[in-house]
């Protein structure tokens, strides 16, 4: 059973957090989420992308348009602290 959700509160509910964004051609980009605007665009800073699992860089800050976001793939990512433990 899937669940429907709306996408603005839940992009939203994600400003602050980390994330990871698959686009339609396979690059996924981590790292935490600044700001969404009223077209879904997503300003992510820190950003890593990886290719085909791999890091082949650190991006910055970067905007990421909507319509280039793999359809139902943004998901919130639980964080690390530094000594390699998950946050509560």
């Amino acid at each position: 059973m899937s669940l429907t959700i709306n996408p603005k509160p839940f992009l939203n509910g994600l400003n602050g957090k980390p994330v990871m964004l698959k686009l339609k051609w396979g690059m996924e980009y981590e790292r935490y989420q600044v700001s969404v605007d009223g077209y879904m665009n997503i300003q992510l800073t820190n950003t890593e992308e990886y290719a085909d699992g791999e890091l082949p860089g650190h991006l910055g800050e970067v905007l990421i348009r909507c319509n280039n976001v793999l359809c139902i793939y943004i998901r919130g990512v639980e964080e690390e602290e530094e000594d390699g433990k998950m946050r509560e």
